[in-house]
């Protein structure tokens, strides 16, 4: 009962990742983070990084996570961090805001489909940016004005795991 209340309650964010883009749609109040995928860091006087600005606010050296000539997940721990920067100004000013569902997609340098890697990468990404729990849709089809089916994903997101499995 109180599972079924918690899985009401909390957010569906839709993430999908360019190495250039990032946009992040909250499903059911059709927010959206649509901008570039930069984080500014600054350090404090006594060392400690401070995050100052992301989005296309980062222009004073805006670190990318996203950015490199084979991979399209960079910089694990920066990524991390902005993810939970966008989740946070998603949510808003809450008293309470449970933890989002998130179904990472990446949009790019996926040919030949996602190694167990990348998907690993992109799942703790994402549960270290605050998610309760996480799919990574693989395909070019966007999953914006369609029904998403978060157990419906995760089923296929299984699926095609045991695929993988199976070729080795």
């Amino acid at each position: 009962m109180i599972r079924r209340l918690i899985d009401k309650l909390s957010p569906t964010l839709y993430v999908q990742i360019w190495e250039n883009r990032i946009r992040v749609v909250d499903i059911e109040t059709n927010g959206v983070f649509d901008e570039q995928p930069h984080l500014q860091v600054e350090s404090s006087k006594n060392g400690a990084k401070i995050v100052t600005a992301f989005g296309n606010k980062a222009y004073v050296n805006p670190l990318n996570p996203f950015s490199h000539p084979r991979a399209l997940l960079n910089d694990f721990f920066v990524a991390e961090r902005l993810l939970k920067e966008i989740i946070n100004q998603l949510a808003g000013k809450k008293l309470l805001s449970p933890a989002p569902i998130i179904i990472i997609h990446p949009m790019e340098k996926t040919e030949g489909g996602l190694t167990m890697i990348e998907i690993r990468a992109f799942r703790e990404m994402a549960i270290g940016a605050g998610a309760r729990d996480v799919v990574i849709h693989q395909g070019q089809e966007s999953l914006i004005n369609t029904e998403i089916n978060f157990k419906e994903l995760a089923k296929q997101e299984q699926r095609l795991a045991l695929t993988l499995l199976s070729m080795h």
